[in-house]
Order: structure tokens, then sequence, then C-alpha cells
């Protein structure tokens, strides 16, 4: 497989609206080379037997289950509070509408 050419990054770049100079015009050229083959060595060891997956490991939801518990009255939320209205805490406006 040819390698990436300078004037194939270029025009990656211009589509990018990237302004590259020449010295990294060649730089980038070698480093997407590299990935390219990377990612087909990558292709190359997967085989049809391996299901594709997200993570390499199981993942699973930590998270407990919902449970109901005792919890706080309207009132008793609002007792400290320097102001309130229709069982809500009510606080100063800050943009200028109604």
């Amino acid at each position: 497989m040819p390698g990436i050419t300078r004037e194939e990054v270029a025009h990656l770049a211009r589509l990018a609206r990237l302004e590259l100079k020449g010295e990294e015009l060649v730089h980038f050229a070698g480093q997407l080379d590299d990935i390219i083959g990377a990612v087909a060595r990558v292709s190359e060891v997967a085989d049809q037997d391996v299901p594709p997956t997200s993570h390499p490991l199981p993942l699973t939801n930590v998270m407990r289950a919902d449970e109901v518990r005792p919890s706080l009255t309207p009132a008793q939320a609002l007792s400290g509070a320097p102001a309130q209205e229709q069982q809500r805490f009510k606080v100063p406006q800050i943009l200028g509408e109604d």
C-alpha cells in the first residue's frame, strides 16, 4: 500500500481549514501513514468468530436500586429559607422577565 503523500495531507488540511507549513505536511504524512498501518494490522487480527464490542470487559451497572425513604416535608425543607412562596424558595429576580 503506498504511503500518504504530502499532497494528500495538504488536501486534508485545506478541508479542515488548517494552515500547515511544508515541514508539517511531511511530518503529518508520516504520522498518518503509521496510523493507517496500525488500523490495517488491527483489521487483519479481527476474525469472523470475534463479535464487535464497545468495551473489552463486560460492564455492569453499579447503581443501587431505587428505594422509597422518608424525606423532608415541604415545610421542613423551607423552614430555614429567608423567603418562600407557594411551597418554593423565593429568590430575587435576576432577569428582566416576568
